[in-house]
């Protein structure tokens, strides 16, 4: 079996284990991502969402053999950048956080969401968001911040 290498966080890692486990399990196990979360094991809540290739995915739903040669972005990365500090501010200042069991998964599809637009409509928000379930806020604080750090980004996105 080939050992399968990508980038994790901005840090090439090669992975010697099953090329059909969950990327979200090896995260979790091997890497100690534990911003990466079961929450379904169907895709449906986001709550293992994470950026490959710049791309949201459910990690629950990718096979580790399909991360080789790719870019696998976590909170645990993300949070180095410019760009969550952005978010975090709006997410706190609006007070977007209650349990914090969804907010990995909510800040990684609002960096999505803003680098495809850096200036979206509610709507879009809402739409770049509908695959994350959170039980504790709703919705409209997240979607809020989501405008608030678009409108304060300076040219970030």
């Amino acid at each position: 079996m080939e050992p399968i290498r990508f980038i994790l966080n901005e840090t090439d890692v090669t992975y010697d284990g099953d090329a059909t486990a969950r990327l979200l399990d090896v995260l979790r196990d091997t890497y100690h991502c534990k911003s990466v979360k079961c929450g379904c094991k169907e895709g449906e809540c986001g709550a293992c969402a994470v950026l490959l290739d710049g791309a949201l995915v459910n990690a629950c739903c990718v096979a580790m053999g399909a991360v080789d040669g790719r870019r696998v972005m976590t909170v645990e990365g993300y949070r180095e950048t410019e760009r969550f500090q952005v978010l975090s501010d709006a997410f706190a200042e609006l007070t977007a956080v209650q349990c914090g069991f969804c907010i990995p998964g909510m800040v990684l599809a609002a960096e999505s969401v803003l680098s495809h637009n850096p200036h979206p409509t509610e709507q879009e928000i809402r739409v770049g968001l509908s695959g994350n379930i959170c039980r504790c806020t709703g919705y409209n604080a997240i979607v809020n911040a989501v405008k608030k750090a678009s409108e304060e980004a300076n040219g970030l996105w």
